[in-house]
């Protein structure tokens, strides 16, 4: 007989929604070439060295482990199905060919920054073997700077070493989503802890102490998982950044805000009116308070100024994107006082009334009269500008 135990609930609840998680895999049918990358892009990130150019890759290397248990709750990367549930070497090399090609066609020189991500973890052999692994640093063992991302579990001294021995300035990019294990486990479906994370850290600071080599780790949170309310997400944020930037070794922190993906329980619950992703006042407001933590902080919200993505009135959302950006270049929090919007005060009232059983307590549609309207739970908050031709 199962313990009546703290530990045997939280397996419980776990259980639960990877039952849930399932049955919503099971609806998405389309599976992927295993010879071509889920995602290329070209841009530009800040790194501890400043603003570079960056190629990033998203490897498809199959159903992720997780996903077959249940998958997390709000990741669609983790999704990319291929027919035979695994790819193989030459398959993953082929799609690093057809990401340089893409490179080649598109930009006038090679990006000094690149950026791996995978459908789960790249440390984790089972998806990327080490043959694979040290053919993919040695193709990349001219660039100055390659990120690669992990879930904790499968950081290694050995598999970091991979790229530092290359010449390669290495970073973790670890998806440590919340320093609470309580969200990460309730809202995320992640079952590793803080102190994986904190072991890590010591491990890849350690490869860098015994060679010489340049690595640290990069730590990906995840601003407003479902269930949480705005301001429990913003103080979570705030206080996960915080404790981060402390532990040796990370050297930069992300705040990525939660977008939706298809097919996935954040999905389920945004089509049924429980969950709406955070406003870019919130985004704007965690990198002001904590801009003097000691490590580079930064943001990219994918999808900013749509209903999936994190966004505002609609009116504003481009230029709070932009001073997001500057302030990734010039961690100088004063660029947000630069820009402002009526739709702040709305924002202002959220962060004071807003719980985990009333959210979302205010959303917006699309509306003929009115571009984009606030609805409060069942009223409209009328803005103030007129609408448009009007």
């Amino acid at each position: 007989m199962r313990e009546s135990s703290h530990e045997g609930h939280a397996h419980d609840r776990m259980d639960a929604r990877n039952s849930v998680m399932r049955e919503i895999q099971v609806e998405r049918t389309e599976t992927h070439d295993p010879h071509q990358p889920t995602r290329v892009w070209l841009d530009e990130d800040t790194t501890p060295d400043g603003v570079v150019q960056s190629l990033t890759i998203v490897l498809n290397t199959g159903s992720y482990r997780w996903v077959r248990a249940g998958g997390y709750t709000t990741s669609g990367d983790a999704t990319e199905f291929v027919e035979d549930d695994s790819v193989g070497h030459e398959a993953l090399v082929d799609q690093v060919e057809e990401a340089l090609a893409h490179e080649r066609d598109n930009a006038g020189n090679p990006a000094e920054l690149v950026k791996i991500h995978t459908s789960g973890s790249f440390f984790n052999e089972r998806e990327v073997s080490p043959e694979t692994r040290r053919e993919i640093a040695e193709t990349f063992a001219d660039r100055s700077r390659i990120v690669v991302e992990s879930v904790p579990d499968f950081v290694s001294r050995e598999k970091v070493r991979d790229f530092t021995g290359s010449g390669l300035t290495t970073d973790i990019a670890v998806g440590l989503e919340t320093v609470s294990d309580q969200i990460r486990r309730d809202c995320l479906n992640k079952s590793f802890g803080f102190a994986d994370f904190e072991n890590a850290c010591a491990a890849v600071t350690n490869v860098a102490a015994q060679t010489g080599g340049n690595a640290g780790v990069k730590a990906s949170l995840l601003m407003k998982p479902p269930f949480l309310a705005e301001p429990e997400a913003v103080a979570d944020m705030v206080d996960s950044v915080r404790r981060c930037a402390a532990i040796d070794g990370c050297h930069t922190v992300s705040v990525n805000p939660c977008n939706v993906h298809r097919h996935t329980m954040v999905d389920e619950l945004f089509n049924q009116d429980g969950y709406r992703p955070p406003w870019l006042w919130s985004v704007a407001h965690v990198l002001e308070e904590t801009a003097e933590v000691g490590a580079l902080v930064v943001s990219g919200p994918v999808g900013h100024g749509s209903d999936r993505g994190a966004h505002n009135c609609g009116d504003c959302d481009s230029r709070v994107q932009t001073a997001i950006k500057d302030f990734n270049i010039r961690q100088e929090p004063a660029v947000f006082q630069q820009v402002s919007c009526e739709c702040e005060t709305t924002w202002k009232i959220v962060m004071e009334e807003e719980t985990a059983y009333n959210q979302p307590l205010v959303s917006w549609s699309l509306n003929v009269s009115h571009p984009r309207p606030f609805r409060f739970r069942g009223c409209i908050l009328v803005e103030s500008r007129p609408p448009a031709g009007g």
